[in-house]
């Protein structure tokens, strides 16, 4: 494959960065170190095609021909096909493929299940969905997140199978649309279903109505329990950099319902004490709650190695 690999690890890098210095760190700190690379790819490569279909420049016919495009390419690349013309962060998708070598592989996994997301936020914007809808976008995700998290991190280290490997980025993905609900319902992605908003007689711009603050508070203490069942399945992973990945994750979410529960459940539009210093300082403190928790059972297997985070 003739590319300019220094020029795309570069974009990657910066693509990653500006979006989310969490998630920049964890990569440089965390993933394994032959990974690394392809970690920052994966990250800028949906970060960059999330932008294209939040930016408003595109109609509804133009974003789901996009989304296709990436879904062709994506496909064209695991049959060892691609076309001359690419832009250069479909590069990094390129790339990636190229360099996995395992069939049904996690990067494989997230690839896949990321563009199921992309897709659905493409074609539902603008309408109601079905609780159905929101709990299959939830799990697609939720899927993508965590094998990415495995794929990266740890890759060969022992991690238990089961529903629980899920939980943590489900609760997260929970509280995600519980941040972003005010700012999504203005770019026209109404994350409560329409069922709930008849049953309750609401419009999806009633965040201060009681009944809207119910729902709100059923979504919060569905994601802790979530999170409380990530960490017991995070205890059972054998890689100890990817249970810190976890539970940082975990923590970086978890700083956000304890805000909206002080609040009464009334969602505001962003959350930027989260990002300061103050919040850094709740992640700290969570982790190292976390990380001396009694009962961590190691897993048997082989030990080593890094990771990635949505």
């Amino acid at each position: 494959m003739s590319t300019n690999l220094w020029e795309n690890d570069s974009l990657a890098r910066t693509i990653t960065k500006a979006a989310s210095r969490q998630t920049y760190y964890t990569i440089a700190l965390l993933v394994d170190g032959p990974r690394q690379a392809d970690a920052f790819r994966a990250y800028a490569y949906f970060r960059w095609l999330d932008d294209q279909l939040d930016e408003g420049r595109l109609g509804r016919a133009e974003r789901l021909a996009f989304v296709q495009r990436q879904a062709d390419l994506i496909e064209a690349g695991y049959r060892g096909c691609w076309p001359a013309r690419l832009a250069p962060e479909e590069r990094l998708a390129a790339e990636l493929i190229w360099n996995d070598r395992e069939p049904a592989s996690g990067l494989q996994t997230y690839m896949r299940q990321m563009l199921a997301v992309m897709a659905f936020d493409a074609e539902r914007r603008g309408r109601l969905i079905s609780p159905a809808e929101l709990q299959e976008y939830t799990r697609w995700l939720a899927t993508a997140v965590t094998e990415a998290m495995h794929h990266f991190i740890g890759h060969d280290a022992a991690a238990p199978r089961g529903p629980e490997r899920y939980a943590a980025v489900t609760a997260a993905h929970l509280t995600h649309m519980l941040r972003d609900m005010q700012a999504d319902v203005e770019a026209g992605y109404i994350n409560i279903p329409r069922e709930v908003l008849t049953a309750r007689g609401l419009a999806p711009h009633e965040f201060d109505r009681a009944p809207y603050r119910a729902w709100v508070r059923e979504r919060v203490e569905q994601a802790r329990a979530g999170f409380q069942t990530g960490r017991r399945y995070l205890a059972q992973v054998a890689c100890r950099r990817c249970r810190l990945a976890g539970y940082a994750y975990i923590a970086r979410f978890e700083g956000v319902l304890d805000a909206v529960e002080r609040e009464g459940y009334r969602l505001r539009r962003a959350y930027p004490e989260r990002q300061g210093l103050s919040g850094a300082g709740a992640l700290m403190r969570s982790l190292l709650t976390s990380l001396g928790a009694p009962g961590r059972a190691a897993v048997a297997g082989p030990q080593p190695q890094f990771k990635l985070k949505p």
